[in-house]
């Protein structure tokens, strides 16, 4: 494909959201996988390599953050995921099998040795999870900030099940209309990312692929449920688990009080059960941080977590 071409037109079951912009990234690089370009970039050298696997509705430049302080110690990565960012359209949503596979792809096209730390934030849990399962042996260990995990029904009340939180999940339109909040957010969030890359952020968090992607991910979760409780569960790896427990304002604006507490409490047992699950897991649980903002504000805790589980892996 050519910088301006999308994927082929699909029926409107599998949506494909339009390309985000026409230049090329403020940096990284595609790789070609499977006919299509994703992006990524990878700074740092030495192993293990860490790689982050985003958020719905987030890109690889959110986690710019990260990865340079990840840097200094290791080989780091960040990426697109096909569909999202700047990496080539194509119809949405898709498998935790798809979307992991196209990530081991590209790992190896880059010539990133495996085994992998994969740092899995929101959503990216699901693909974390599903290349654990499929791929044991390229997994070095794995970093859960406050990710998505396919037993999360078991421990949260109605109100916030994943069938819930799918006929909750706001139309296209409603998107559209949050984009001069969200434009706000976004531009405070990175405040201290070089200007080009702050730009860059802001821009995608105000396109229409932002727009289609976050719907998309988010209003089609019980799928990747089914597809993840059917597979194995975790490779015996280090792990640690962020649960960031403040109150997220946009929740607050949604919920009761106790029904709040209820999912803080769901969360709390839910990641304890998954640091309980392997010989090697660890669970850190933030009162000072929320979903939304864990990623900037708690960067120093996320970054001593990283390194604690490269020093592990090393260290075996």
């Amino acid at each position: 494909m050519t910088e301006n071409q999308t994927s082929p037109a699909t029926d409107s079951t599998t949506p494909t959201a339009p390309t985000f912009g026409s230049s090329a990234p403020p940096l990284g690089a595609f790789a070609e996988i499977d006919g299509r370009r994703v992006f990524v970039h990878r700074e740092g050298e030495g192993g293990p390599a860490v790689v982050f696997l985003p958020g719905a509705s987030a890109i690889g430049l959110n986690y710019y953050g990260l990865q340079r302080r990840v840097a200094e110690f290791t080989t780091a990565v960040i990426y697109d995921r096909g569909g999202s960012g700047y990496s080539d359209s194509m119809p949405l949503p898709r498998s935790a099998e798809d979307v992991a596979t196209e990530l081991r792809d590209l790992l190896h096209a880059q010539d990133i040795p495996a085994p992998y730390v994969l740092v899995a934030h929101s959503l990216g849990g699901a693909y974390a999870q599903r290349f654990a399962q499929l791929f044991p042996d390229e997994v070095a260990g794995l970093v859960w900030l406050d990710a998505f995990h396919s037993d999360w029904d078991d421990y949260m009340p109605e109100e916030a099940s994943i069938a819930a939180g799918e006929r909750m999940a706001p139309p296209v339109e409603q998107l559209r209309q949050a984009l001069p909040f969200i434009r706000d957010f976004v531009a405070e969030t990175y405040a201290d990312y070089p200007a080009d890359l702050r730009d860059a952020v802001v821009d995608y968090h105000q396109s229409e692929t932002w727009v289609q992607v976050g719907h998309a991910e988010r209003g089609t979760m019980t799928p990747l449920v089914a597809e993840l409780k059917a597979g194995p569960g975790f490779p015996d790896v280090p792990l640690i688990a962020l649960t960031p427990l403040a109150v997220d304002p946009n929740q607050a604006a949604l919920m009761s009080e106790e029904t709040l507490q209820a999912i803080h409490d769901g969360k709390t047992n839910l990641y304890q059960a998954l640091a309980d699950s392997v010989p090697h897991g660890e669970h850190r649980v933030l009162t000072d941080a929320n979903h939304s903002q864990l990623i900037t504000e708690r960067a120093d805790t996320i970054i001593e977590a990283i390194r604690d589980i490269v020093t592990q892996v090393n260290a075996a």
